[in-house]
């Protein structure tokens, strides 16, 4: 554990059936060591980065359509994560995207998501497997000065009286298994909707659908025949809310 501060709430990580914990060291890169381990840990597995200062974790999945389409996983991973923050956080507090993979809390970049697949999967294959990670900054980082910190959002900013990293990853390992029900029982159309509705919109009359493929539909009136079209890959591919230098969210 990198730090033993009271605001950190440590308890069992507590996963429903189904999950198989990886535990990294606070110097540990959930998404990387999830890619690189995905061909032989299976399904299931969800490798935290135990730490203080962010919520890092990254989950395996096994998808059974071809990539095209199974990148659209990454909505039911945005939606269980949003979900599970919205349980713990303080009410009346909005949780919000930014195509495609920012995650808002109250308008302010908390974090984001990826999702990974075999570099050599051609589109019209069956992926061995996915890998979905998310990074949410939970306090602020040792080394932000505080001018810098103040651009930020991090929980213990906004209202957590404590960051229960330990129960936000459990909350999302279990709605990201109700997600995936309903996508088995009534289709991709309802995890499309839950994920629209927390988009940010330029205007409130604009039409939003989710291709097969992932890529964001829009149409910005009723009267034009063709939606235009914002592609997933490239979104994922640019990162916009991730640090490289830090390996976190960025700030401001």
């Amino acid at each position: 554990m990198m730090n033993s501060r009271a605001t950190y709430a440590e308890q069992p990580l507590d996963l429903p059936p189904g999950y198989t914990l990886v535990s990294l060291r606070e110097y540990g890169d959930a998404f990387a060591h999830g890619c690189g381990i995905a061909a032989d840990a299976g399904a299931g597995t969800l490798v935290w980065v135990r730490r203080y200062d962010l919520v890092e974790f990254a989950v395996v999945l096994e998808p059974n359509e071809p990539l095209v389409s199974a990148r659209r996983a990454f909505f039911a991973g945005m939606n269980a994560t949003a979900d599970a923050i919205a349980v713990h956080c303080p009410p009346e507090r909005q949780v919000s995207f930014t195509w495609p993979d920012t995650i808002l809390f109250d308008g302010g970049v908390l974090g984001g998501a990826r999702l990974g697949w075999p570099a050599d999967c051609d589109e019209t294959d069956v992926p061995e497997w996915l890998v979905f990670g998310v990074i949410l900054r939970a306090a602020d980082m040792a080394h932000i000065g505080e001018t810098e910190a103040a651009s930020g959002v991090a929980l213990l900013n906004e209202g957590f009286e404590m960051v229960d990293t330990e129960a936000i990853i459990g909350s999302f390992a279990r709605h990201l298994m109700t997600a995936f029900d309903q996508w088995n029982e009534r289709g991709f159309d309802p995890v499309a909707r839950d994920y629209l509705e927390r988009l940010s919109r330029e205007n409130a009359d604009e039409r939003r659908g989710i291709d097969v493929n992932g890529d964001l539909l829009i149409k910005a009136h009723a009267s034009e025949k063709a939606p235009a079209r914002i592609g997933l890959v490239d979104g994922l591919a640019a990162a916009a809310w991730y640090d490289p230098e830090y390996r976190a969210p960025k700030l401001g």
